[in-house]
């Protein structure tokens, strides 16, 4: 598989032998007689054959049926939730991203869809919610944005099927490269290309994958269509690109954050390190099964004090990049509640740390050096 993701399938253009897929700017296409080309193309906001490689890849990294890129992951989130009628039911983490959270809010509103928020530990209330009323969608991300506890994807598909309802995984911080979730008894996953996938934090993109072509999955399909939320040919060919490294990205982003987070488990300014790959984490059995190459390069701190001295530690890092995002190859730090605004659910003294690829000495001497200084 790393291989074939190296290779971009391995592409070779057969009219030049070039190794890298090209760009095809076009936005609409001849049909002479009216009959549209071997390709089927037609018109971009529709199909366009550089994002139709980034799906094409995407959907064999995730052992899908189909993928479909969008111009952001909250536009793959909202395809998704315009599948569903007025009156049906969504389930999801109590905490989780907080743009999705936001526009379920917005949609409950909006479009009177009830939505039912569970703690991400516990199956027993997860069912307790799937079976409060006819619920169409569970949606889950695992590990959890940003306090990383692990949901249980089999488990989880288990009770969604036994409802008759869709189960959708948010695996934008474990990517097919350590999790694929359609293995797991899935029916779509969701990624915030932006992170992982890209990983040079230049792109807006999304992706859904499909485990099966479906009534809902070609809905998805023209809902892309009709508003338009598809991603240019530049950026998909940036997207592509990214993809290609992202299995030595990943690994190495892992490395830097297992380092990290078994150095700073101790350090006396900290509360706690959440992170699924340390053995002290309350999900790590579950995240070995689930994560196999790897538990990714997130990592949150909860600092002693409180909110104001969590800022100060965000505030005085020099290697660490104060920003907001992950998954890029630069290392950053937030203040997380603060990001999120007034909805938030996170503790207030939480730092998120998004691990990159730089030198890990110079990584733990940084973070080290901002933490001694509460002390």
């Amino acid at each position: 598989m790393e291989s074939l993701v190296a290779q971009a399938c391995h592409y070779i253009d057969q009219a030049t032998g070039g190794i890298v897929p090209p760009i095809h700017p076009s936005t609409t296409y001849a049909q002479p007689g009216g009959q549209a080309r071997p390709g089927g193309y037609s018109y971009s906001r529709a199909d366009n054959p550089t994002y139709g490689q980034v799906e094409h890849l995407a959907a064999v990294l995730d052992g899908g049926e189909e993928a479909l890129v969008f111009s952001s992951g909250l536009a793959a989130v909202n395809a998704v939730f315009e599948t569903l009628n007025m009156g049906e039911h969504i389930v999801a983490p109590r905490v989780m991203y907080h743009g999705t959270q936001d526009w379920l809010r917005r949609i409950a509103v909006k479009r009177n869809i009830s939505v039912t928020f569970f703690e991400a530990a516990s199956l027993d209330m997860l069912e307790k919610a799937i079976a409060s009323t006819q619920t169409a969608l569970v949606w889950i991300e695992t590990p959890i944005n940003p306090t990383w506890e692990v949901i249980d994807i089999r488990a989880a598909a288990e009770l969604a099927h036994n409802a008759n309802a869709v189960l959708a995984v948010d695996c934008t911080v474990a990517p097919p490269v350590t999790t694929r979730a359609l293995d797991h008894g899935a029916d779509l996953v969701f990624h915030s290309a932006t992170k992982y996938l890209n990983g040079h934090s230049d792109v807006i993109a999304g992706i859904l994958v499909s485990k099966d072509r479906t009534e809902r999955w070609d809905e998805i399909k023209l809902v892309r269509t009709l508003s338009g939320g598809v991603l240019g040919p530049f950026e998909s060919w940036l997207l592509l690109r990214g993809m290609r490294t992202l299995f030595l990205r990943f690994e190495r982003a892992s490395q830097n954050a297992m380092g990290l987070a078994r150095a700073l488990e101790n350090h006396p300014a900290l509360e706690a390190v959440r992170y699924p790959g340390l053995e002290s984490h309350p999900g790590h059995e579950i995240a070995k099964r689930q994560m196999l190459n790897g538990f990714g390069g997130m990592i949150s701190l909860l600092v002693k004090g409180g909110a104001e001295e969590a800022k100060r530690v965000a505030g005085s890092t020099a290697l660490f990049v104060p920003a907001t995002s992950l998954g890029g190859v630069e290392s950053l730090i937030e203040h997380r509640a603060s990001v999120e605004g007034p909805h938030s659910r996170v503790p207030e003294n939480l730092l998120r740390l998004s691990v990159g690829i730089e030198n890990q000495d110079d990584l733990l001497g940084d973070i080290t050096l901002a933490l001694d200084r509460l002390l």
